[in-house]
């Protein structure tokens, strides 16, 4: 469609090219990120250059995840705030029964672990294998520490998975905070996901004392 020698596009047709849902694009128009017009039937129109520049320019590389705000620091900040707000529930009683000292070398070991694992999601294709044995080795130390201070082994996979969730559900909110174009952000998650599955191995591992 052309208007006054410039083409227009529908909704659906404007939110296809930059990978968000109808609802978002207009959520968009209504805050004025994007400019549009209504028909006198009501129906949303979009200027094809104003939707040209919603879409990623083509990069070998996504960002580093420290430039979009998801630092070590930043993870840690995620921690705490989950913890504040999990509190309502009880904690496993063999957290509960941590010496402070035990307490700190749990604190070490996740945010190495997080720095490790953003560092590795970072990295080039050569890289990564190193930084993914490193993150592999604290985790085993996770699962070796919660075997010594008497959890069950479905205690440790618990302790991980309260570690796993926070961690992909702040990707996540980075890669919608920061505009991530749908490969990157799908990619991004993709390759957390794999990671974590295979530090939730480690961890069991480490538990049992085995050597994978």
């Amino acid at each position: 469609m052309r208007n006054g020698g410039g083409a227009w596009l529908t909704l659906g047709q404007a939110s296809r090219a930059p990978g968000v849902t109808a609802n978002t694009l207009r959520r968009w128009a209504d805050q004025g990120r994007i400019p549009s017009f209504t028909t006198p039937g009501g129906h949303r129109r979009f200027p094809v250059t104003a939707v040209r520049a919603l879409v990623p320019a083509d990069r070998e590389r996504r960002p580093a995840l420290t430039s979009l705000g998801a630092s070590s620091d930043r993870m840690v900040t995620v921690y705490r705030r989950a913890r504040r707000a999990g509190r309502a529930s009880a904690a496993p009683s063999w957290l509960a029964r941590l010496s402070d000292a035990d307490r700190a070398r749990f604190r070490e070991h996740g945010i190495r672990l997080v720095a490790t694992l953003l560092a590795h999601l970072d990295a080039t294709r050569d890289e990564a294998p190193r930084l993914l044995r490193r993150a592999d080795s604290d985790a085993r130390a996770y699962g070796r520490l919660a075997s010594e201070a008497g959890a069950s082994l479905a205690d440790a996979v618990d302790g991980f998975l309260r570690f796993r969730k926070p961690f992909v559900d702040e990707l996540g909110a980075v890669a919608r905070r920061r505009h991530l174009d749908t490969r990157e952000a799908t990619a991004l998650l993709a390759d957390a996901e794999v990671a974590l599955d295979s530090l939730l191995l480690a961890v069991m591992a480490g538990y049992s004392g085995r050597k994978r």
